[in-house]
């Protein structure tokens, strides 16, 4: 692979919600038309068993299928499900955190499930993936386990297949006293993608040359704003139950505030967390 080319990277560590956050990110993938790239971190094994010995395989990349039982069941159940997609999985003996904040600096986006081997609901401060939302470069989005396809989108039409359906709107939590270029452009890029409209929710007004330059850069796109007196949190926790995803931002070199963790944690879909200034 390129090392020009950005993938969407996916985390996978054996759990149901790392596997349910694989399916996201291959249909993300195909969405962006980018290689899909199957990441397993740590010494542990993904599950016991598998074609080569821990000591063998130190960040070595290695066609789909190659690597052990868990990584080799999602690469080949996505190469299935996703024929056109382009996949490699890869297994290093690096720890899950530093492993994936470097593979999130060569990612478009990089893909977590929000529960791992714990089964706890949301994410306890500290958890891999809170971490490496808190730290990476780079979008992460952070998948609940049983996230389906048909989530994502409308309700379908009797007999339609699912994947006819328009995509829900993709929702955007926005500071208006924020610099937040690379939030907002992502948000956008995100709803463009998919031909789903954009949901701004913000406190306050809004400056109107906050969105005119994404307007006009993305003329195709539906955009409603949404200015909530107060605390934008329950709304955001709101739109979040008719929403396909939802976009927040973190300042970089900052974690996630505290209003954004709770949405992390409660909120009914996929949540991206976006560095930006």
């Amino acid at each position: 692979m390129s090392t020009d080319t950005r993938t969407i990277t996916v985390g996978i560590d054996g759990s149901r919600s790392s596997l349910d956050a694989a399916d996201w990110a291959a249909r993300e993938a195909q969405r962006r038309r980018l290689p899909l790239r199957l990441l397993h971190a740590g010494t542990e094994p993904a599950v016991p068993g598998g074609v080569f010995d821990a000591d063998d395989i130190d960040d070595i990349d290695v066609p789909a299928g190659r690597t052990r039982a868990a990584l080799d069941r999602a690469a080949i159940e996505l190469s299935y499900a996703h024929p056109a997609l382009d996949i490699i999985a890869r297994r290093t003996a690096t720890p899950a955190v530093p492993a994936l904040l470097a593979a999130a600096v060569e990612a478009e986006t990089l893909v977590l499930g929000s529960r791992g081997r714990t089964g706890s609901a949301g994410f306890p401060v500290g958890s891999v993936a809170l971490g490496v939302a808190a730290r990476a470069d780079r979008p992460v989005v952070l998948v609940r386990a049983g996230e389906l396809p048909e989530d994502e989108r409308m309700p379908v039409v009797k007999g339609s297949p699912p994947s006819t359906a328009p995509y829900l709107p993709v929702v955007l939590g926005l500071d208006p006293d924020a610099s937040a270029d690379d939030l907002i452009g992502y948000a956008f890029d995100t709803a463009a993608v998919r031909s789903a409209p954009l949901h701004v929710v913000h406190p306050w007004a809004l400056p109107t040359s906050t969105l005119r330059p994404w307007r006009h850069r993305f003329p195709g796109t539906t955009v409603r704003e949404h200015r909530v007196d107060g605390d934008p949190g329950p709304r955001l926790l709101e739109a979040s139950a008719r929403a396909g995803l939802l976009v927040v931002g973190r300042r970089t070199g900052r974690g996630p505030g505290r209003a954004a963790r709770s949405l992390i944690r409660h909120a009914d879909c996929p949540v991206a967390v976006v560095p930006h200034d």
